[in-house]
């Protein structure tokens, strides 16, 4: 039908069509900090899962903040990736974006400040010692990279930037 002078072809944001890629996203400020906070997350929960977390209640409130955002993280990322939001247009997604990032800055300032403050060098293993230390890290430079993603989805909620992260269809027909 496609090939039929006056056939309608399908758009990418319309319902039954496949989900396309769009690397374009990765290079916008959203979907940089989205990779980058996919990366620095599991670091975060990774150096914690390689330590004795089980013995200190407070890592496991560094574990669930690092993997519950982790795997947020990575559905949006794959969301944004494949124009998902485009066939979802009822949902608005800067908005979305927004919350989801001021709530996950928040958590991660509460996971960073716990995970220092468990942090002691007299551990009676200094590998423990030194993994925490480096999550400890790493949870403060995530913490940084969704505060700055709470900063660009506001300006995108606002509409006083667009990027490819935010673009909504416009004509659902």
């Amino acid at each position: 039908m496609a090939g039929l002078p006056g056939a309608a072809r399908a758009r990418s944001g319309s319902p039954g069509t496949a989900p396309t890629l769009d690397g374009t996203f990765l290079c916008s400020p959203l979907g940089g900090l989205m990779g980058a906070q996919a990366v620095l997350g599991l670091l975060v929960w990774s150096l914690i899962a390689a330590t004795t977390y089980h013995l200190h209640a407070a890592y496991g409130w560094v574990m669930f903040v690092s993997l519950f955002f982790w795997i947020l993280t990575l559905l949006f990322l794959v969301t944004y990736l494949l124009q998902l939001q485009l066939k979802f247009y009822v949902i608005p997604w800067p908005l979305v974006l927004m919350i989801y990032n001021a709530v996950a800055t928040v958590l991660y300032i509460t996971a960073f400040v716990t995970c220092a403050a468990a942090v002691h060098p007299t551990s009676w293993r200094q590998w423990d010692y030194n993994r925490r230390a480096a999550a400890s890290f790493f949870a403060c430079v995530t913490m940084i990279t969704y505060g700055v993603s709470t900063f660009f989805s506001f300006r995108a909620w606002k509409g006083l930037g667009s990027n490819a992260a935010t673009s909504q269809v416009t004509d659902h027909a």
